[in-house]
């Protein structure tokens, strides 16, 4: 499914913890395109203490398992837009 950073932050759940992965197309400055995977733990200000902890202790794990290594954390749903997706995508060259 091709989806927008902002119609993807519609489908999260705004006081719940979640993982997500996402394939981006990137266009880089010199014209190249790439797809990374990234990975997007969102983990809302105001969800249960439990739920923030679980999520938390098996983030690590995943992440490792699953060979990430474009991880990102958002603190409210209104973080996840392409321009703050894309500002943490320029780290990666």
């Amino acid at each position: 499914m091709n989806i927008s950073p902002e119609e993807l932050k519609m489908e999260l759940p705004e006081r719940q913890p979640r993982f997500v992965v996402y394939s981006y197309k990137y266009e880089h400055a010199d014209g190249r395109v790439s797809y990374p995977l990234c990975f997007i733990f969102s983990s809302p200000v105001g969800c249960k203490p439990e739920q923030q902890m679980m999520y938390a202790g098996s983030k690590n794990r995943l992440v490792q398992t699953a060979e990430l290594t474009k991880v990102f954390e958002i603190r409210t749903t209104d973080d996840l837009t392409e321009a703050w997706l894309r500002e943490k995508l320029s780290f990666f060259r």
